[in-house]
């Protein structure tokens, strides 16, 4: 499942002695933030390693919960990320989030981007690297092309040699006329 990416991210990083400060992650139902979650559980190199969980303010059935610490069900999904449109969250998401922060050093973060924040993201991803990726990726870009994401989710916690490692998921949902119809609509 999702866990064996951080497998390959321990292969391909840990070799060379490279540390990672931080993992991103969209979340929408809360599987892939689970299987990132499972899959730092069974490295003890990542259990001081920050997730970032990003999510639209439309879509954060995530951020609602872990605030408030238990399941909140959203009333409706308002965002253009449609695919993290998940209601509520698995309780799973919240149990291996507050296992993460309780094997020490690792705190889970909850990233919540506007819809406009996450097709820019989607839109500078493109320019950058010639990828189209929809704005349920585009939440979790945002951390790293939004200013005010970044301030507050990367440059406080992490050391000069650590990098962050973004999961880009979620491109079968996007085309260039989506993304140019997003970014009239939002940019």
């Amino acid at each position: 499942g999702h866990s064996t990416l951080i497998d390959e991210i321990v292969s391909d990083l840990n070799p060379d002695g490279v540390k990672v400060g931080a993992i991103v992650v969209s979340v929408g139902g809360g599987g892939l933030m689970c299987g990132v979650l499972e899959g730092i559980g069974r490295h003890n190199s990542l259990h001081d390693t920050n997730v970032v969980c990003a999510e639209t303010a439309g879509a954060a059935s995530f951020g609602k919960a872990f605030e408030k610490k238990e399941l909140v069900r959203l009333d409706s999904i308002d965002s253009v990320a449609t695919s993290l449109g998940a209601l509520e969250v698995t309780k799973a998401a919240l149990e291996r989030a507050e296992e993460h922060e309780g094997r020490g050093g690792g705190v889970v973060q909850s990233a919540i981007c506007t819809d406009k924040e996450a097709v820019n993201a989607c839109v500078q991803f493109a320019r950058d690297h010639r990828i189209l990726v929809e704005p349920a990726c585009g939440a979790a870009l945002a951390v790293l092309y939004e200013e005010r994401l970044r301030e507050e989710f990367l440059r406080g916690g992490l050391e000069e040699d650590e990098v962050v490692v973004v999961e880009v998921c979620g491109g079968s949902g996007v085309s260039v006329e989506l993304l140019h119809m997003w970014t009239e609509q939002f940019l």
